[in-house]
Order: structure tokens, then C-alpha cells, then sequence
């Protein structure tokens, strides 16, 4: 390898290709991290609490005021992370399921039918159980403590203790939780706010409705909506409604959308004009055309999942977890029927209404409605649905005080501990299934989506493999990206290792950053022309230095081909149209960079080492299978 490609190291991912979506496995990765760092934080509230409790209440009821003239807004330290910080968390909520409903899982419209309907299932059975648990006590008015799901604890946890469940499961739980949150916070609108003001609510609405138009403008400066958001926060805060719905409802309006090419290409003539002159007002504008190609979902989920994560999450927990324990309140606690119906309402309710209500949807709807996932993997949602840290806190904040705040706070937490527990159970028991038999409990028998929209032709594309194999890897390449170079023995060797799997490569010249690709490519298809497209693929892979016209010619004589018609295939540009189907169906599919993978019409997201590729193509296999089977 030389030139380009042996001046950086391989780190095992495409660099320059963008994603189409903001990775639902990153997002998962951060959440499985932040996990951790929750438990830390909730242990170490009940740590504090238990040593210092004075100390506690005086750090967490500290007043904290903003004004501004003669308007100011006061809260207390706890307040402050409640309503304040944890609007952020919604905003990252809001932002991923905006996602996953533009480009994700949710994308067909006919799948976000069931999880929401799922999602409401799974609140109304735990509530159910909540009322009649304390029905006729003053207790019952903390319902809305059953109802949501933590999104980042559930999916953290869903991570740690079932690493097996497949990545569908995790956009269906997601679904659930904002169903959940969206449900929460108007529950908390309606049933648990002060007297609420008329006319700082109608102003809120304005400026929501200024959002609009400011979004349908096409403004894509941040600090418009900052500032839309923090008037949009105020307003509510004033009107009496906990503002952290501002969060959510921003997030869920963010757009989220694959960078386009042409965006791309304008981000590499900056950078290139600045690479010439490196001057302050260059960088800055170099700078602004890199960030304005990504959608702004994705930029300020970058921004601000890591912070939510691994900060403000946590703090929530430290600010509400604590709990004065002893013998005599965990014996009144667990005897309250105000603990005892969160736990039960959590640990049995939410597993009933989810996976009730998905196999009763399923039934009526014969089947055009059915889970993206196998009934074991929903019987892990419905389990895992069971962790309500944040909202419920939130809401037995509002709902109760004194003693029974302390039993609501042991119930929200022993029902996070048991749905944990519960969730590792069912990953177990389905673990020990025979491979076919797991496969589908937890795949289920839904037709995946497909990412890739014009299908392998085998009388078209350059297919290497059996045209019966179940997996059917595409690569979109460059000859001249050393990323292409770098995962042509990782193909190879998988190739080697499956006898079942089928490889597609497909043109995408990067032409704005490698000048030889075109000619490249061209020259691949006039080897084609005399039937040695995979030879010529195989040099322009390992001399990537060496793309010129001249060194075309030499490696067309060093393969034995016609050096004449191979020319003038050259010179003709006869390969061009080719090469353009290619190009065309990369922009078709949302491709602007390369190596891009697809397995079985899937997008393949993250690193492309060998171990990675292997078990993706497993996991297509074990999926062809199911749904064929």
C-alpha cells in the first residue's frame, strides 16, 4: 500500500462515509456506559444519605435564583436538576426517536403503529394495578408514579443484562419510552401541576408555533433556536406545567436526514480552499460547511447525549435517590401500599400490558401488525419497561412528600432492581433454546427493512459467490479510498470462512477528494469487458498509488488482456454509464461514502474488521432462516 493509504493508520471504520442514521449501537453504547454511572450515583445518594442526611437535605435545598430586573426564577438545587438539567435528557430522548421515525426502524409508518399502541398498554395496566392496590386511600393520587419508562436506565440495562437481544428490540423499546414520556409529561401537565396560567401557557404555544416557521424557513442557525428554547422553557415554567416537556417536544421536531452529496462535496471545496490558505475566516467557514452537511439531529445528539449520560442522568440520581433506611421503614415500606403498588404495578403490569397488548394487536390485525422482534425479545421489553427511574421520581416528587415520598422512592427502585433481575431471566431461558428455536423467540418472523433500493442483479453487478446464498454482502468502493484497500482482505478472509455468503462490490468514485477513482473504476469495467473485472479488482486494490492512466495500461498487460481494446475502452469512456448505475443507486440508498456495507439489503454500521463482518453475517443468516423458514 502506498500514498494515501499508507499515511494514515486503519482504525477498522469508514471514515468518509456518513451515516445515514445517528447509530442506534452508539446510542446503546453511551447508554450501556452512562448504566454504570447511574447505579454509582444512586448508590452513592443512598450512601450520603444514610451517613449524612443533614448535609444531604441542606446541599439539595439550597435556593438558586436567575433574574433578570424584577423577574427572577427560584428553585432549589434539586428543582434546578429536576426541571432544568433533565430537560436536556428529554431533548436527547426527543432527538433519537426523532431518528429512529426519519431514517430508522420506524421509517415505514405502518411499524410505529404497534409500539404505541404497546407503549399505552404498558401504562395503563401498571396504573390499573396502582389504583387497586390503594383504592380508597389518599395514596391513589400518586397513579402517574407507574407509568413511565427510563429510557436511558432501561436501555442501559437492557444492554447489560440481555447483550443478546437484536438491535430491533432496543428501536421498539425506544418507541415505548417516549410513548411513555410523551403520556408522563402530560400527565404531569394535567394531573400534577399548580394552578396553571392561562396566558404564559398561550405564550408558550406562540413561540412553539414561531419554531415552526422559523424550522419551515430552513434557518439553520443554533442560536435562533436556543433562544426560541430557553423563551419556550420560561413560558411554561410560568404557566405552572413542569417545563422539561420543552425538551422532548424540541428533540421530537429536530430533523434527522442523511447528509446529502452535494453537501459533501461543497464541505471538501472548503476545506481544500482553506488547506491552500489557512486563514482565520477560512477555517471558520471550512468549519461551518463541515457541520452544516450533518442534520442537526444528529449534531446536537453528539453534543448533548454524552453530557445527559454521563452528568445529568447521574446527578438526577444523586439530587432524588437518597433514602433514609432502616429496619422499621423498610418493614412500613414494603407493607405501604403505596410501595407495593409501584413494585407490582412496574414488575407485573408493565410485562402484561406490553406483551398483552402486542399479541392481542397482533391477533386482531391477523398478522399485517406484528412485533419487529420475537415474543421472548418482547417479553424482555416488557420485563426491562419495568426500570421507571426518572419520570417516576419525577412524578412522585410532585404526588407525594414525607414518609410516602421515601416508600414511592424505595417502590421506583426495588421495581428497577426486580425488572433488571426479571430481563436476565428471560435472556437466559431463551439462551437455552436450540439455535432455531432461539433464533426465532428472539428475531421473530417481521420482513426486515431494506436499506438497499436497487436489489443485486447477478446479470448486472459484479457478484462473486453463489446466487443462492442466504447472505449477500454489497460494498460500495473507491479504488483510490485506502479504506477500500484496507477491508479487501477482511472480505476476502469472510469470504473464505462463509461458504454461504454472496459479495457485490459497486462503484462509488469519490472524485472531490480521489482524482484517479473514475479512471479507475472505467478501467475495471474494461476488464470486465474480457471477462476479468475480479483481477483488475484485486490490483487496483493493492497498488493504490499507482491509479494513472499509464499505470492502467501496465496492469491491463500484466493480466493478459487485449492492451488495444482495453484503451479503447478507456478512451471511449464506455464504462462511464456503468459506473453511473453504480452512483446512482449509492445516491438511491443514502451512500456518500465508502467502504459502505450492506448484508442482506441491511446497512452495516460501525467497524468492518473480520469479527465484526463474521457475526453481522451470522446474524443475517440466522434471519434469512427465520423468515424463510
Amino acid at each position: 500500500m502506498t500514498g494515501q493509504a499508507s499515511a494514515r493508520p486503519w482504525l477498522g471504520r469508514t471514515n468518509w462515509a456518513k451515516s445515514i442514521q445517528t447509530p442506534l449501537r452508539q446510542f446503546l453504547r453511551t447508554e450501556t456506559g452512562s448504566a454504570a454511572v447511574l447505579l454509582t450515583a444512586t448508590l452513592a445518594a443512598l450512601a450520603w444519605v444514610n451517613l449524612h442526611p443533614s448535609s444531604y437535605a441542606t446541599v439539595w435545598h439550597t435556593p438558586l435564583s436567575v433574574s433578570l430586573g424584577d423577574w427572577s426564577v427560584s428553585q432549589d438545587a434539586r428543582h434546578w436538576v429536576n426541571s432544568g438539567l433533565m430537560t436536556f435528557f428529554f431533548l436527547v430522548v426527543g432527538l433519537e426517536a426523532r431518528r429512529e421515525f426519519d431514517m430508522g426502524e420506524l421509517r415505514e409508518r405502518r411499524r410505529v403503529t404497534l409500539p404505541v399502541l404497546a407503549g399505552v398498554g404498558g401504562m395503563v395496566v401498571p396504573v390499573a394495578i396502582y389504583l387497586a392496590v390503594n383504592a380508597g386511600r389518599p395514596s391513589a393520587h400518586g397513579w402517574g408514579t407507574t407509568m413511565a419508562t427510563d429510557t436511558a436506565f432501561a436501555l442501559g440495562m437492557l444492554a447489560l443484562v440481555g447483550p443478546r437481544f437484536p438491535d430491533r428490540l432496543r428501536a421498539f423499546m425506544l418507541t415505548v419510552s417516549v410513548v411513555d414520556d410523551l403520556i408522563a409529561l402530560a400527565v404531569i401537565a394535567v394531573a400534577y401541576s399548580q394552578r396553571v396560567r392561562a396566558l404564559a401557557l398561550l405564550v408558550a404555544l406562540g413561540i412553539f408555533v414561531v419554531i415552526l416557521f422559523v424550522r419551515a424557513a430552513r434557518i439553520r442557525a443554533g442560536l435562533v433556536y436556543a433562544l426560541l428554547g430557553v423563551a419556550a422553557w420560561v413560558a411554561v415554567y410560568e404557566s405552572g406545567i413542569d417545563p422539561i416537556v420543552v425538551g422532548l417536544v424540541m428533540g421530537l421536531l429536530t430533523y434527522a436526514y442523511p447528509a446529502a452529496r452535494d453537501d459533501l462535496v461543497r464541505a471538501s471545496d472548503l476545506f481544500r480552499l482553506f488547506r491552500e490558505q489557512p486563514t482565520p475566516q477560512l477555517a471558520r467557514t471550512a468549519s461551518l460547511g463541515l457541520s452544516s452537511a450533518i442534520s442537526p439531529n444528529e449534531r446536537l445528539a453528539q453534543l448533548y447525549h454524552p453530557w445527559t449520560s454521563y452528568l445529568i442522568v447521574p446527578l438526577f440520581a444523586l439530587a432524588n435517590a437518597g433514602i433514609a433506611i432502616n429496619a422499621g421503614f423498610l418493614t412500613a415500606a414494603f407493607t405501604s401500599p403505596i410501595t407495593l403498588g409501584i413494585v407490582l404495578g412496574y414488575v407485573l403490569g408493565k410485562p402484561a400490558g406490553i406483551l398483552g397488548t402486542t399479541w392481542m394487536v397482533s391477533r386482531l390485525s391477523r398478522g399485517r401488525l406484528r412485533p419487529p422482534v420475537g415474543w421472548a425479545a418482547v417479553a424482555g421489553a416488557g420485563t426491562i419497561a419495568g426500570i421507571g427511574f426518572t419520570v417516576s421520581l419525577l412524578i412522585a416528587d410532585l404526588a407525594f412528600n414525607g414518609v410516602a415520598l421515601e416508600q414511592a422512592k424505595l417502590g421506583v427502585l426495588t421495581a428497577a432492581l426486580v425488572s433488571s433481575v426479571l430481563t436476565w431471566v428471560v435472556f437466559r431461558a431463551a439462551a437455552l433454546l436450540s439455535p432455531p428455536r432461539r433464533f426465532r423467540a428472539l428475531l421473530g418472523a417481521a420482513e426486515p427493512i431494506v436499506d438497499l433500493a436497487a436489489p443485486v442483479d447477478p446479470g448486472r453487478d459484479h457478484v462473486r459467490g453463489r446466487d443462492d446464498a442466504p447472505v449477500t454482502l454489497v460494498e460500495y468502493g473507491d479504488f483510490e479510498c485506502p479504506y477500500c484497500g484496507q477491508a479487501e482482505p477482511v472480505v476476502r478472509d469472510l469470504l473464505t470462512g462463509h461458504g454461504d455468503v454472496r459479495y457485490v462490490w459497486r462503484h462509488l468514485p469519490l472524485t472531490d477528494v480521489h482524482p484517479h477513482a473514475q479512471l479507475a473504476a472505467e478501467a475495471s469495467e474494461a476488464a470486465a469487458d474480457q471477462g476479468q473485472f475480479w483481477e483488475m479488482h484485486a490490483v487496483l486494490l493493492a497498488h493504490q498509488g499507482g491509479l494513472t492512466a499509464r499505470d492502467l495500461v501496465r496492469y491491463a498487460r500484466e493480466l493478459g488482456l487485449d492492451v488495444e481494446r482495453f484503451t479503447e475502452h478507456l478512451r471511449d469512456r464506455t464504462g462511464a454509464a456503468r459506473v453511473a448505475v453504480d452512483v446512482d443507486s449509492a445516491d438511491l440508498s443514502g451512500v456518500s461514502g465508502t467502504p459502505t456495507f450492506f448484508i442482506n439489503g441491511r446497512r452495516h454500521h460501525g467497524a468492518y474488521d473480520i469479527d465484526t463482518l463474521s457475526a453481522e453475517v451470522r446474524a443475517a443468516k440466522a434471519r434469512a432462516m427465520v423468515f424463510h423458514s
